[in-house]
């Protein structure tokens, strides 16, 4: 097993520090293979890594950018990072999302563009990661998921209604994820304070999808004084 980095802070310190590592990412590597996903725990860094875009600090013209997940039913996630990344000069060619009518292919593009550089994660209440629900194998790649009530819960607070909550996403596995080379995980808020513990001492067991995450070499968990408030 692999110690995880663990850096705490105020959010915007946190959030600059996560920009940063990015940054240091796409400079050496232009065309970098980033796995990005949506959410609540990664608007800030998306934020700042627009500004920095637009400073002219780096450039993300020539990353290929690809989604973590989207619901089935909905384009909500690809939504989301077209709206936080507004500000950063990605190119439309080099944006992919998951289509869940044939999540294989997904993992065949990740193959063809050699491997994942990056992978940029929030994390679940339930210490999920994409929407890899707890018991999704650890050796799973691109799938459809059906959400739990959990996740649905978590949706409803952000908007969601009974009329318009997601059943399903398409997501990358853990396999896929745990893969990338380099891993940033951001979390916020005390609601998630639990999962981050478990994260970091609980056993590498599927009902807690975010502890595989010891088992990659290069990851980087930002967390705000909230979210590491049981550590």
């Amino acid at each position: 097993m692999s110690e995880l980095k663990i850096i705490k802070g105020e959010a915007s310190e946190i959030e600059e520090q996560a920009a940063r590592q990015i940054k240091d990412i796409v400079r050496a590597k232009p065309d970098a293979a980033i796995a990005l996903a949506a959410g609540r725990d990664v608007k800030g860094l998306y934020k700042r890594l627009g500004e920095m875009c637009a400073a002219g600090e780096v450039s993300l013209k020539n990353a290929r950018i690809l989604a973590v997940a989207e619901f089935s039913e909905r384009h909500d996630c690809e939504n989301f990072l077209r709206e936080q990344l507004c500000a950063a000069d990605v190119s439309e060619e080099n944006c992919f999302f998951p289509d869940a009518g044939a999540p294989e292919e997904y993992d065949r593009l990740i193959e063809s563009l050699g491997g994942l550089d990056l992978a940029v994660l929030g994390i679940g209440q339930d210490a999920h990661i994409g929407y890899n629900e707890p018991a999704t194998p650890f050796d799973s790649y691109t799938h459809v998921q059906k959400l739990t009530d959990r996740t649905k819960r978590q949706l409803s607070e952000r908007g969601y209604t009974k009329e318009n909550m997601p059943e399903y996403a398409v997501t990358m596995g853990i396999k896929t994820l745990t893969e990338a080379r380099n891993i940033i995980l951001l979390a916020g808020g005390e609601d998630k304070a639990a999962a981050v513990f478990e994260m970091v001492y609980g056993k590498t067991i599927t009902y807690i999808p975010a502890s595989f995450l010891q088992i990659p070499t290069e990851v980087t968990v930002y967390l705000d004084t909230a979210a590491a408030s049981r550590l």
